[in-house]
């Protein structure tokens, strides 16, 4: 590679890495604790699910549909029953049949969330949780005050993250061996910062390349190339578009006359897990309920332990128990719903168990840290004394903001963790209020207090001292609030319950003793006019 092209590829490179630092930190520190987001709801619910948990599989779909029907009336209605999560609470939608007009209450419809253990109904709001939070966060769907937008850049951030990735490989190419094995943590810190993030890099770069990948794919192809985008490849023809990527759910007209018999859809969801026991149940369409053409739709995936991905489903005639359609689960899977599913587990990591989220999660904290190692990398090499003092103090006081800004995006979490168990109940109707003010005002706080102190060292061992702290503080809020302590839920095999309050155990001794473990290192600066002011080193 001649000079020229290396300093392009080396220039983008950094380029690209600046221009997204902090949202792709938010993206890999929020998408790393949203790993856990089935747990962490689980957690501040007090819904902990039980060891023969079998989500809807093990629903008893008669007493929900007849206990749904008397609150409702649903005679003729489509419902849906959706386990996207696995958690106590299932989301239900219902549709009127044809020429019937509903009231529509909010922009959700009709639409609740009902926990089939107790039968208990709630809406969006009483029914939010922190663990979506930070899953949402992820993907900055909290900006989407207009349309799409947080979508949108959620979608440009992972396009530049792995133009970033792939620029990096090629510039560290020929000394990518050699220096993965360099380490000169007593040199210069310029050094420093580079042998860190090319180390760092490398080992995480499978991880990084793969969640750039399947981030830009998740994000275009789920949220920004939606089926009326999709549509104009088609020629405007949305009904091919939706049989060609399987959108369509069946249609079945109602025969305008009640069942004659009362119908089991517990005994066809047993048919199909009799047929299929390796089978996950994930959605169970009723159409025309309660009438003489009612049919069921099962769908699901094979459980992780006999195939990766995969799709497959049936569908009933109700009253006959009749099959109509049938897609294989192992061996019909369609190429685009294969390659959806794969890049779907590959993002997620939940085909592993609670070993490969731990995984995941490390891996992802390790990014963040590469991330800030190349902040600073490109904070040092611009703190010269041939540097304009002016540009020189706007690039420190650039840095020390950015510092601010993601570090204490540790303390925050930890803190509104603390703050929904001791002052938010689990059915509140402004849980998101709550959750939301919680943690974007402290937040803010945060991030002025410590742009103030101007010391990337006290920022960085102030965050790790309070949020250890704070960490420390999770796991006896839950159990004087729920009268359940972490020995007890373990006893009880809730493993979900258990896992946050033991994760944030650990997560806040280990961060603690980094915190006072670390030992100042003044560095002369030309940007002050007394050099061991600067003292900006983590």
């Amino acid at each position: 590679m001649n000079n020229r092209v290396y300093n392009i590829l080396f220039h983008t490179h950094t380029i690209s890495g600046i221009f997204i630092s902090l949202a792709l930190y938010v993206i890999f520190f929020a998408g790393s604790f949203s790993f856990f987001r089935d747990e962490i709801v689980s957690w501040e619910r007090n819904e902990p699910l039980s060891e023969d948990w079998g989500g809807l599989g093990k629903t008893d779909f008669d007493l929900v549909t007849d206990t749904l029907d008397s609150r409702k009336g649903l005679q003729g209605w489509d419902i849906s029953f959706n386990q996207y999560y696995d958690e106590q609470r299932t989301s239900v939608s219902f549709s009127p049949p044809p020429g019937v007009e509903v009231e529509r209450k909010g922009r959700r419809g009709n639409f609740i969330y009902l926990n089939t253990e107790n039968l208990k109904s709630y809406d969006y709001q009483s029914s939010y949780s922190f663990g979506e939070f930070l899953y949402r966060l992820h993907f900055f769907a909290q900006l989407n005050l207009w349309g799409r937008s947080g979508y949108l850049l959620a979608g440009i951030v992972a396009f530049f993250f792995l133009f970033a990735v792939i620029t990096g490989v090629v510039v560290h190419w020929n000394k990518i061996v050699s220096n993965f094995y360099l380490f000169r943590p007593y040199n210069s810190l310029k050094n420093l910062w580079t042998d860190a993030h090319t180390g760092l890099g490398i080992l995480g770069l499978p991880y990084q390349f793969m969640f750039a990948l399947t981030g830009v794919y998740l994000i275009v192809g789920f949220s920004i190339m939606s089926p009326p985008v999709l549509s104009f490849a088609y020629g405007g023809d949305q009904e091919k578009l939706n049989e060609e990527f399987e959108f369509n759910q069946p249609k079945f007209e109602p025969a305008g006359k009640p069942l004659e018999a009362s119908v089991s859809v517990n005994a066809l969801v047993e048919k199909t897990l009799a047929m299929w026991p390796d089978m996950v149940i994930r959605n169970v369409n009723v159409f025309n309920y309660g009438d003489q053409n009612m049919h069921v739709k099962i769908d699901g995936h094979p459980s992780f332990s006999s195939k990766f991905a995969g799709l497959g489903g049936i569908v009933y005639h109700a009253a006959s128990g009749e099959m109509v359609s049938k897609r294989e689960l192992m061996t019909e899977t369609s190429f685009f719903n294969g390659a959806r599913a794969t890049m779907i587990r590959l993002h997620f990591g939940d085909f592993g168990g609670v070993g490969l989220k731990l995984i995941y999660f490390g891996l992802g904290i390790l990014s963040c840290f590469v991330i800030i190692s190349g902040v600073l990398i490109w904070q040092v090499a611009r703190d010269k004394k041939h540097v304009e003092p002016a540009k020189r103090k706007f690039n420190a006081w650039l840095v020390w903001f950015y510092l601010a800004a993601a570090l204490s995006m540790f303390p925050v979490t930890a803190l509104t963790f603390v703050g929904i168990k001791f002052f938010l109940e689990p059915d509140s109707l402004d849980r998101s209020t709550f959750i939301y003010q919680t943690f974007f005002w402290s937040w803010l706080a945060l991030t002025v207090l410590f742009t103030a102190l101007r010391s990337n060292w006290l920022t960085n061992k102030l965050c790790l001292i309070l949020g250890g702290a704070l960490g420390l503080v999770v796991p006896i809020a839950n159990g004087v609030k729920s009268g359940t302590w972490f020995w007890e839920s373990f006893a009880n095999g809730h493993s979900d319950v258990f896992l946050i309050d033991v994760f944030w155990l650990g997560l806040g001794m280990i961060t603690l003793w980094i915190g006072f473990s670390l030992r100042r290192k003044d560095v002369e600066s030309p940007v002050h006019e007394k050099p061991k002011a600067m003292a900006n080193t983590i």
